[in-house]
């Protein structure tokens, strides 16, 4: 289980996040929706630990990050897919971030195959295309097998057979009784996979409900999009539709 509560953070003047609250539970996928600038990118790197909160507090299963010796048993995170050495394969890659966390070495071929990269298991990862960067970062974040997990766009860059492998992949972890915290843009696949919906806007949760709680505010043949507009509509620092 991943808790924030009343979590604020300013960088400055700027708040980017204002006493947010939400839970992501055990046996679920969590979506995190907002617009860009929502505070969103803020809060999953707060929950990481790469950035402190200045009121409130975020705990994995009932405990700070940072009361963990082991915390990679506990929540693994994919949050860009371009964290790694370019001249490392995609073998060695995972082998220092398992060696990193005290994890066995061994596992690494079992992920390199869950994500379908064992083929290229030797191949410098900079030379790999974003989907396959994707896939890699998801690995890492599986090493050690975490009871929780926050992606950040993992859906980026995948081909649909891709995205079709991704959602089988993430609701057989949700059925394992994992925690499933993802960041998307990707309304289409939160409509079919989600749990629950935690839509942000100018660093405050705007709603936090069940998916067909959310999706029933909406209307016409897209009632998510449609939903999501009308809830973060008052919150962009643009004018939506604009130029169409």
């Amino acid at each position: 289980m991943i808790e924030v509560s009343g979590v604020t953070k300013a960088f400055g003047p700027k708040i980017a996040v204002d006493d947010a609250t939400f839970t992501a539970r055990p046996g679920g996928i969590t979506y995190l929706l907002g617009p860009n600038g929502a505070g969103k990118t803020t809060v999953i790197r707060m929950i990481a630990g790469l950035s402190t909160p200045d009121a409130g507090a975020i705990t994995v299963n009932g405990r700070s990050i940072t009361g963990y010796p082991d915390f990679k048993r506990e929540i693994g995170f994919s949050l860009s897919p371009f964290a790694r050495n370019p001249k490392h394969t995609a073998r060695q890659h995972l082998s220092w971030q398992a060696r990193l966390a005290g994890i066995p070495v061994a596992e690494v071929d079992e992920m390199l195959g869950l994500v379908g990269l064992e083929s290229v298991r030797n191949r410098p990862v900079g030379g790999f295309s974003l989907g396959m960067s994707q896939r890699l970062g998801i690995a890492t974040a599986l090493l050690g097998d975490p009871s929780a997990l926050v992606l950040d766009e993992p859906a980026n860059g995948l081909d649909v057979d891709g995205i079709l492998w991704l959602r089988d992949l993430l609701v057989g972890l949700a059925d394992r009784g994992k925690t499933l915290l993802i960041c998307s843009h990707n309304l289409a696949e939160v409509e079919i996979t989600a749990s629950r919906i935690v839509i942000m806007g100018r660093g405050r949760v705007l709603a936090d409900d069940t998916r067909d709680a959310v999706v029933g505010q909406g209307s016409g043949p897209r009632k998510l999009e449609s939903a999501y507009l009308q809830i973060t509509r008052a919150t962009t620092e643009y004018v939506p539709g604009a130029g169409r």
